[in-house]
């Protein structure tokens, strides 16, 4: 396949990947660990729901899903119902986090259960499957972290990664997912954005903030919204369908290889979500080389960047962003012309 041609079809792409497999995809395409101004474990783009129902609209299921960072793909990936899932950033500490994130799903019966191991706390009594995401974090803002709770989590997650799929972690992974989870413990519900795991104190928006959001309809898009929502992510996540990689986005190695893994299959990137990393490609002066990446893409008809952009609106959040949608396929023609920055 070309690269770049539009594609509609996902027919190739495999159903599950096996954990030998899965392994091998995430440590050949990543590239040597790099470094952030933050080690973030949340979003803080409180309006990341916005741009789904345009997206919803415009995007087929079934193609394959690129994005950046932790939780707020969840929500993008169970708005669009990708076969696959590739999370491409910079730190090994990101998927460190998403593996952490992986066992969870896997391990988790419900959207409580699942919300219940990330946070150490105790199931609150009253929670069903009908319950808004409202409901259920107003609950474990409740609830108190419970430390033996916390290790049998832990116990688990370790088990699942290392013993049932075989994953062949470093002790540096392990203490880092240790460390990861450690912080939900210990934040809870109010867990914000930069510094590592930092909670109360900032404008930063909580997971909680995040997860009760609404687009700008008023509709609940989280991934913890609903019971329906949750079961895409943990299909993916069960199937090993949701690979995180290292790679910078201008780097010479890890997006090309999402690439070529997706043209071999007879695959397309349905949706590419860039948050604002742009911004620090500019900075860099690699963002030439992002775009010929990009370029080497399989596309599918219609796919879209989804990019946050700071708001200047008076009295919105100094590190507020509000999304857009950009068609990937102009970008590249004006990239191929020598026009444009992103």
């Amino acid at each position: 396949m070309v690269a770049g041609l539009s594609r509609t079809t996902a027919a190739d792409l495999p159903a599950r990947l096996g954990d030998q497999e899965y392994w091998q995809l995430l440590t050949e395409s990543s590239e040597p660990n790099g470094n952030f101004r933050s080690d973030n474990l949340v979003s803080n783009e409180i309006r990341f729901q916005d741009v789904i129902p345009e997206l919803v609209r415009t995007t087929k299921p079934g193609g394959i899903y690129v994005g950046v960072g932790p939780e707020q793909n969840f929500t993008y990936i169970a708005a669009l119902r990708p076969r696959m899932a590739f999370i491409l950033d910079v730190r090994r500490g990101n998927v460190d986090l998403h593996l952490m994130y992986k066992a969870l799903f896997e391990l988790s019966t419900d959207r409580v259960d699942f919300v219940s191991k990330l946070l150490s706390r105790r199931r609150p009594e009253g929670l069903t499957a009908a319950s808004t995401a409202a409901e259920l974090f107003g609950a474990f803002s409740k609830t108190e972290a419970n430390e033996r709770y916390s290790t049998d989590t832990l116990v688990a997650i370790r088990n699942q990664l290392v013993t049932e799929h075989r994953f062949p972690l470093s002790g540096e992974d392990l203490m880092r997912i240790e460390s990861i989870h450690r912080v939900f413990f210990l934040a809870g519900t109010r867990i914000q954005y930069s510094p590592y795991g930092s909670f109360g104190g900032t404008v930063q928006p909580s997971y909680a903030d995040l997860m009760t959001a609404t687009d700008q309809a008023g509709q609940a898009r989280s991934y913890l919204a609903s019971e329906q929502a949750f079961r895409v992510v943990k299909d993916l996540e069960r199937r090993n369908a949701l690979v995180p990689i290292v790679g910078d986005f201008a780097g010479p190695k890890a997006l090309r290889a999402i690439g070529r893994f997706a043209a071999r299959r007879g695959g397309a990137i349905s949706a590419f979500y860039v948050s604002n990393v742009e911004e620090y490609l500019r900075q860099d002066g690699t963002w030439p080389r992002f775009c010929a990446n990009v370029a080497a893409l399989p596309r599918a008809d219609g796919s879209s960047f989804i990019r946050a952009v700071r708001n200047t609106e008076p009295g919105f959040p100094v590190e507020g962003f509000v999304m857009r949608l950009d068609p990937i396929a102009s970008d590249v023609r004006q990239c191929a012309a020598g026009r444009g920055d992103g």
